[in-house]
């Protein structure tokens, strides 16, 4: 039985991505801050941890990478989003994106790194269209998404040698937590949860888009039909991009204040 280990598995489209590889028969490691609901099963292990720590971190993946056959995928899927302008935004506020969205994902890659060249498997980064693109009162979200694409595109050439494939899976606005931001006085709010999006996708739906990317080995999919036509757009004319972006974003009701 492979097995995957997921990052954010607690959430909606960590719960989505387990539920469609574990009735392909895979092994799906769950590992959040809070594995409240989860439970343990032939198919499924949840595993309490704080990412941003790195020492509980390297000690958890020792321990997986240990009880498990092989660790033939990864997925960073843990990520938070801040809504709100940069100029009532903090740095403490800017570093804590950061923290989570890119920084807790490079040492887990760092931790997984031996596991997944054992076994020749994949490196699966949920990034986002703020990856590639610029977006609205985002700037720290978006900054951590480009520095995690960055990331992972450069780790690819690294780890081909070792038949490892690092993908990068970009969604558009998936509603998983719609009605629920747990808004914090800097901006930070959970993932999907803006209620400024465009054409949501339910987390089931974006779980089957990236799953059948990994499955035909697309190094870069767009998750829903934004994504794909952004992508498509910043290539041909990121100025209009950016005036579209904002007209269909800024132009929304007012994103929450962040605390100034």
């Amino acid at each position: 039985m492979k097995t995957a280990v997921i990052s954010g598995g607690n959430g909606g489209l960590g719960r989505a991505l387990a539920a469609q590889l574990e009735a392909q028969g895979w092994h799906c490691v769950l590992m959040d801050i809070d594995i409240r609901g989860l439970e343990t099963s032939p198919s499924r292990t949840p595993v309490a941890v704080d990412l941003t720590d790195v020492v509980a971190l390297t000690q958890a993946a020792a321990q997986i990478t240990a009880a498990r056959p092989s660790i033939d995928m990864v997925i960073y899927n843990a990520g938070v989003s801040q809504i709100g302008m940069f100029a009532q935004a903090d740095m403490p506020s800017h570093r804590r994106v950061f923290e989570i969205n890119y920084f807790a994902a490079v040492a887990m890659a760092q931790a997984f790194l031996g596991p997944l060249r054992d076994s020749q498997g994949t490196h699966l980064a949920i990034s986002s269209v703020a990856g590639f693109a610029p977006l609205h009162g985002r700037t720290a979200y978006a900054a951590s998404k480009h520095a995690l694409q960055g990331f992972f595109t450069s780790l690819r050439s690294e780890e081909a040698a070792y038949g490892v494939r690092c993908l990068i899976a970009a969604p558009s606005f998936v509603a998983t937590n719609i009605g629920n931001p747990e808004i914090t006085d800097d901006g930070i709010v959970r993932p999907g949860s803006a209620a400024d999006g465009i054409d949501y996708m339910s987390p089931q739906a974006a779980a089957s888009v990236i799953l059948s990317g990994v499955e035909k080995g697309r190094e870069f999919i767009p998750v829903g039909r934004v994504a794909r036509l952004a992508a498509l757009i910043m290539r041909a004319s990121p100025g209009l991009y950016q005036r579209l972006m904002r007209r269909n974003i800024a132009a929304q009701k007012p994103t929450p204040d962040t605390g100034s």
